[in-house]
């Protein structure tokens, strides 16, 4: 399969400011390293906090890196510069969280979606026509062209932003939580038309959300982070079939069950987590889940464990999975 994005010990450090000198660093994200495939969803998984969404916008150098390497098509996005890091905006992008705050109120849908074509130069014979196109392939229709964004409901904001998306046609699409801010019923509406847009155009996709049911539903592959740390990284119904690292079990064992007798009957046989999750600033050394982990060893609070294959294309961070 051929590789469209490689993540190589990619890591991202916020100083903590104090009164004269930096007090520290958050480790956001912290040394991880992943590849995503042409044509298939990558879904980022983890509790609010862990560096799902830095991870994204550092990959598309919104945020930049302390360190590491991303690769785009074979090429080092961290070296680009000049026209060729304006044509890789043009083919990586991504749809924001936030569809009230992700689309300029002083502009109609029209110039929403034209600004970002007349800026990357590219040539369109009718751009009302072409517009409009755009809005019927997510959704919208004629009667929305010339609104401005106050004029529409939260999901409708966020097909606004994914025409804009599709105005580029790129090739990689970082979705950031798309649907995190739209009711239930519309947030099916959208994960279905991305899913069809993916099928029809052969975009790729990296899906951050906390939600793990949409993940479940739109991946094909997906990572489980904690704390700046990939911890396991395996097909998504694989790893929704039989987690392999303690915090991966947790964290599914906790998907709401729309069933209210299952739902009592699993929350009793439910592993609980114990504490809070530590410090960005100052995590604990060894395997970060350690200090909340029921089967930790004595190698875990000392050494970290590499993220190493158990089964075919499964991989976890974890020493009970270690021959060491």
């Amino acid at each position: 399969m051929e590789k469209v994005l490689e993540v190589k010990h990619l890591k991202k450090y916020f100083p903590v400011k104090g009164l004269f000198f930096t007090k520290g660093y958050v480790k956001a994200v912290d040394d991880i390293s992943f590849e995503i495939y042409k044509g298939e969803t990558f879904g980022l998984v983890g509790e609010s906090g862990c560096g799902k969404t830095t991870t994204g916008r550092t990959i598309l150098r919104l945020i930049e890196p302390t360190s590491g390497e991303v690769l785009f098509k074979g090429k080092n996005v961290m070296e680009l510069k000049g026209d060729e890091l304006k044509q890789f905006r043009r083919e990586a992008q991504i749809m924001f969280q936030d569809p009230y705050s992700s689309l300029n109120p002083r502009q109609t849908v029209f110039e929403i979606i034209m600004e970002p074509v007349r800026f990357h130069g590219i040539h369109v014979d009718d751009p009302e026509e072409f517009v409009i196109k755009l809005l019927e392939s997510v959704g919208l229709n004629e009667m929305h062209l010339y609104r401005y964004p106050h004029e529409f409901s939260g999901g409708q904001r966020q097909r606004i932003a994914l025409a804009r998306l599709l105005a580029l046609r790129p090739e990689f699409i970082v979705l950031d939580e798309p649907t995190s801010a739209l009711d239930v019923s519309v947030q099916a509406n959208i994960l279905n038309t991305l899913k069809d847009l993916q099928q029809e155009f052969g975009f790729t996709y990296l899906f951050i959300s906390h939600d793990l049911g949409v993940v479940k539903y739109m991946s094909h592959r997906m990572g489980v982070m904690y704390l700046g740390k990939l911890v396991e990284i395996g097909p998504a119904d694989k790893i929704f079939e039989n987690p392999l690292h303690p915090y991966s079990q947790f964290l599914l064992s906790a998907i709401p069950v729309p069933d209210p007798e299952l739902a009592k009957e699993l929350k009793a046989k439910r592993k609980k987590i114990t504490g809070e999750p530590p410090s960005p600033i100052n995590p604990p050394s060894g395997c970060r889940f350690h200090p909340r982990c029921p089967y930790a060893k004595e190698i875990c609070s000392k050494e970290e464990p590499p993220l190493a294959e158990v089964e075919q294309d499964h991989y976890v961070a974890c020493w009970l999975y270690s021959k060491a």
